[in-house]
């Protein structure tokens, strides 16, 4: 064998092994999700967002809820018997509100028990997934965030506020169609809420959380602890299988560059201490 040969084999292993990499990954996944289903009798459903290599050449994808997410949940939502339980697994920075929309609405309106998972965070538009659900089953240390709307680079409330601060005169004719949008998609946003969230609360508490989570509140990137969901009056619960961490594990962020936390993947246990007179014996 020649040495261009060795080169093309080389090469051909190189090229090849990411995609072997990816699809051995895909088949984990798709086991552990399926032993949290036998575990819990339900269906899983992972809505997971992360920056990927999704080429050969590594590139990094941001991804986000987008259409694409919204048709692929609604068709695993199809394809479970209303009586069944569905489990999602909610890891997102949020993403397009009509997506966002259609995921919830479609939970809201399931007979079957919703309960959303969500191990580190769920932002924006994933919190607006989360209000559907029967239960929100979060880390300690986990977030949800405000689902108040953003219009281009800018808070709809926000451009509101710039309506209260200057006479009309004062105002651009673009301001005043971003304010005008603005008021519209705020008001949207919070008859959805009230929509989704009255098949699981009562009216008047899916009036109080529309108003405080769209009204503009906190800034966008609030954080919403679970200690702070609680007193929100959110139905939540710490008890988060350690299938869920595992499963997490199996969506890495793309290894581009020297990872900037490590540590022993192992559990440390605090081990009993031992009398001192017993371990002279």
């Amino acid at each position: 064998m020649d040495f261009i040969n060795i080169i093309w084999i080389v090469f051909l292993i190189i090229s090849f092994a990411p995609m072997v990499k990816q699809r051995m990954m895909n088949a984990a996944r798709l086991r552990l999700m399926r032993k949290i289903e036998e575990n819990r009798g339900s269906r899983v459903i992972a809505l997971i967002h992360r920056q990927e290599s999704m080429s050969i050449l590594g590139f990094p994808i941001a991804r986000y809820i987008d259409i694409q997410d919204s048709e692929e949940v609604l068709r695993a939502i199809k394809l479970t018997d209303d009586d069944i339980p569905i489990d999602i697994i909610l890891h997102t920075p949020g993403g397009l509100v009509p997506a966002s929309e259609q995921i919830a609405h479609a939970l809201a309106k399931r007979k079957g028990k919703v309960t959303i998972f969500v191990p580190h965070y769920a932002m924006s538009g994933g919190t607006m997934i989360a209000l559907a659900s029967d239960e929100i089953v979060m880390d300690e240390n986990a977030v949800l965030g405000p689902v108040d709307p953003q219009i281009g680079n800018y808070p709809a409330v926000s451009i509101l506020k710039v309506l209260e601060d200057k006479p009309a005169r004062d105002i651009d004719d673009e301001t005043l169609i971003l304010a005008d949008v603005s008021r519209k998609a705020i008001a949207q946003v919070k008859r959805t809420i009230e929509d989704i969230a009255c098949c699981q609360y009562d009216d008047q508490k899916a009036k109080e959380l529309a108003e405080t989570f769209a009204s503009g509140r906190w800034t966008h990137d609030y954080p919403i602890s679970f200690e702070e969901a609680k007193e929100l009056g959110l139905r939540v619960s710490d008890r988060v299988p350690e299938e869920v961490y595992q499963l997490m594990n199996l969506y890495p962020q793309a290894g581009t560059r020297r990872p900037s936390v490590e540590y022993i993947p192992l559990p440390y246990e605090k081990q009993p201490k031992t009398p001192k007179n017993a371990a002279e014996k």
